[in-house]
C-alpha cells in the first residue's frame, strides 16, 4: 500500500469511528405516555442536562397496550401505565421488564404510593412498576347547595333529582357497588359473586336515570354545569373538584374515592434503559415534578413537589386532601381478564333503558 493510500484508509477509518461515537452518544429516549406528561420546558432542561432526545408517543391506557403488545415489548424505552394493567398484560403477553430499583433514587417518591404501586405491580418478587402521577375519582359537589352528598348513592336522593351529573362508565358502577356496602375488589377473584355486586349496583344506576340532568363526556360539559349551578353534585374527577376550588366554589369531594396511579414501566424490548432511569429521577424531582402537575391537573407522587407548585394549587389541594386523605384513598387492583367485559353488558343495558 502506498503512503499516499495509507493515509487515505487512516483517515476514513477515522471517520467512521468519530461517526459511531457521535452516534452511541446522541441517545433518544422514546417515551409512550400520556397527554402533558411531558412538558416542552422539562424536555429541553433534560437534554440540557443530560444530552439526551426525548421523542414523545401520546396514548392512553388501551393503546399503550396495543402497542407493546404488537411489538412483543419494542419501540418504547418507558411506558406509563395505569398501576392496574401491569400484572394482567404482563402475565397475557411479556410486555414489560422488571426494574432494577438501585438505579432509581427511591427516596425522591412518596412511601405510600410507591408501597402501592409496587404492591400492585410485583410479580415473582420483582417489581415491574412505579408511581409517576395519581388521582381519584368519587363525588364532587357545590358544598353550599348539595352539603348532605357523601357519595354517589346521595345524588339518586329525590331532592337532587334532575341536579346531577355522572358517567354511565366503570367508576360509576364501582362507585355504586361501594356505597351499597359491598367490596368489589374483594370479590375480583370471585366471577359468580362479583356478578352479583354489580348487578345491584347496575340496578341503582339504572334507578338514578331520573335524577341526572346529562350525562357528560369531558370535562368541560361536567365543569360547565357545576359552574352554571344547573347541577349540584357529580360523579368526576378530583381534578374537577380541585379547578372548581380554584375558581372560588366551596368544593366538597368524596372521602373515600377510587384511585389510580399513571406509572412508569420499561418495554421488554426497550434499548435505553439507563436513558429511562435517568428521566425517572429528572421528573420525579420535586422542583420537576411540580411542573407536570400544573400542566396536567393530576397529583404526583413526588416527596415535596407540593412546595413548588402555585400558592393557588396549594390551598386547593390542601381543601380537597387533607394529609391523611391518601390512606384512605380505595385503590384500583389489577384487573383480571373478563371483569371488564362483564361490567361493559351492564353499563350498556343501563344506557340502553
Amino acid at each position: 500500500m502506498t503512503k499516499a493510500k495509507h493515509y487515505l484508509a487512516s483517515v476514513l477509518a477515522g471517520l467512521v469511528g468519530l461517526a459511531a461515537t457521535a452516534t452511541a452518544s446522541a441517545e433518544t429516549l422514546r417515551l409512550l405516555t400520556w397527554g402533558n406528561y411531558a412538558p416542552p420546558e422539562l424536555v429541553k432542561k433534560f437534554k440540557q442536562e443530560t444530552g439526551i432526545d426525548v421523542q414523545i408517543t401520546l396514548s392512553n391506557n388501551e393503546d399503550i397496550i396495543s402497542r407493546l403488545r404488537a411489538t412483543g415489548g419494542a419501540g418504547f424505552d418507558l411506558a406509563q401505565p395505569s398501576h392496574d394493567r401491569i400484572v394482567g398484560p404482563q402475565a397475557d403477553f411479556r410486555i414489560y421488564k422488571p426494574l432494577d430499583l438501585s438505579k432509581v433514587k427511591l427516596q425522591q417518591f412518596t412511601p405510600s404510593l410507591l408501597e402501592a404501586a409496587k404492591a400492585s405491580a410485583t410479580i415473582a418478587g420483582k417489581v415491574y412498576a412505579l408511581p409517576f402521577t395519581w388521582g381519584t375519582l368519587g363525588v364532587l359537589t357545590n358544598h353550599a347547595k348539595a352539603p348532605n352528598v357523601s357519595s354517589i348513592a346521595d345524588l339518586c336522593a329525590d331532592a337532587h333529582k334532575g341536579k346531577v351529573t355522572m358517567r354511565i362508565r366503570r367508576p360509576a358502577l364501582i362507585l355504586m357497588a361501594f356505597a351499597n356496602g359491598d367490596d368489589p375488589f374483594a370479590a375480583y377473584g370471585e366471577p359468580d359473586k362479583y356478578q352479583g355486586i354489580i348487578d345491584r349496583a347496575g340496578q341503582k344506576l339504572a334507578a338514578c336515570k331520573a335524577n341526572v340532568k346529562a350525562y357528560w363526556n369531558n370535562s368541560d360539559d361536567l365543569l360547565n354545569m357545576m359552574r352554571s349551578g344547573e347541577v349540584v353534585a357529580a360523579e368526576g374527577w378530583d381534578l374537577h373538584a380541585i379547578k372548581l376550588q380554584e375558581e372560588g366554589m366551596d368544593t366538597g369531594y368524596d372521602k373515600n374515592p377510587l384511585g389510580w396511579i399513571d406509572t412508569f414501566v420499561l418495554p421488554a424490548k426497550g434499548r435505553a434503559d439507563e436513558a429511562a432511569y435517568k428521566w425517572v429521577d429528572f421528573v420525579m424531582r420535586p422542583e420537576n415534578a411540580a411542573l407536570i402537575m400544573q400542566s396536567s391537573g393530576n397529583m404526583t407522587a413526588s416527596v415535596g413537589a407540593q412546595d413548588f407548585a402555585s400558592e393557588k394549587l396549594r390551598k386547593s389541594l390542601e381543601r380537597i386532601y387533607s394529609p391523611q386523605a391518601i390512606a384512605h384513598v380505595r385503590w384500583f387492583p389489577p384487573i383480571p381478564a373478563g371483569l371488564e367485559q362483564r361490567e361493559g353488558k351492564i353499563l350498556d343495558r343501563i344506557a340502553a333503558q
